[in-house]
């Protein structure tokens, strides 16, 4: 489980198939100490997506993304040199700054405007039909590991403002309109939906 309260950004340093080329292993540096105290089998969020750290170097991990997780998610897209967000699982007694995100991503969406605000960017963001009806104003967002409030929903796209630290610590400061991006919706959203399938 994760808070998502991005904590560093981590950059792809190799990719190679395997399993036939269906599978990826992606290797990905970090700051320096970011990974002390991490174990193998440790789980990471990289940019909304739940990974396993299966080998460490000096200052980077390894992990696996079966052919299901590439097709699912942005990570079919990634490539050498990208910057991505990272998160470390969350321990008890840890600070929870953002909302409960599992890593476990629902669909990819895209952005579709960026406009400043006065001292912030609102951003708006497309998604499946499927799941645009688990947003509502004022709940809770992961947009690539990052927990974020929804300022306005529509029946086809939401909206959420960046202020500037958030812009210069994750990859937002990066994002153009008609990039994807990996996005996991409220689990509470999701039970409260499935509550009302079985009352009805």
């Amino acid at each position: 489980m994760f808070t998502g309260i991005v904590t560093a950004q981590g950059t792809i340093t190799a990719i190679t198939p395997i399993g036939g080329g269906q599978d990826m292993r992606i290797t990905i540096a970090t700051p320096p100490g970011w990974l002390q105290g991490a174990a193998i089998g440790a789980s990471i969020c990289c940019s909304g997506c739940c990974l396993t750290a299966i080998e460490y170097g000096a200052n980077s991990f390894v992990v696996e993304a079966s052919a299901e997780t590439l097709s699912k998610t942005t990570l079919g897209t990634w490539q050498l040199g990208r910057r991505i967000n990272l998160e470390r699982s969350l321990k008890l007694g840890d600070e929870m700054g953002g909302h409960i995100v599992s890593g476990h991503v629902d669909c990819v969406g895209t952005v579709v405007a960026v406009v400043p605000e006065n001292g912030s960017t609102r951003w708006t963001f497309a998604m499946p039909r499927d799941f645009i009806r688990f947003v509502a104003r004022k709940g809770s967002i992961a947009i690539d590991g990052c927990s974020l409030t929804v300022n306005e929903a529509t029946d086809e796209t939401f909206g959420v403002n960046i202020i500037p630290h958030t812009a210069e610590v994750t990859g937002f400061g990066t994002l153009r309109p008609g990039d994807a991006v990996n996005i996991e919706i409220d689990m509470l959203a999701r039970y409260v939906a499935r509550l009302a399938e079985f009352k009805a």
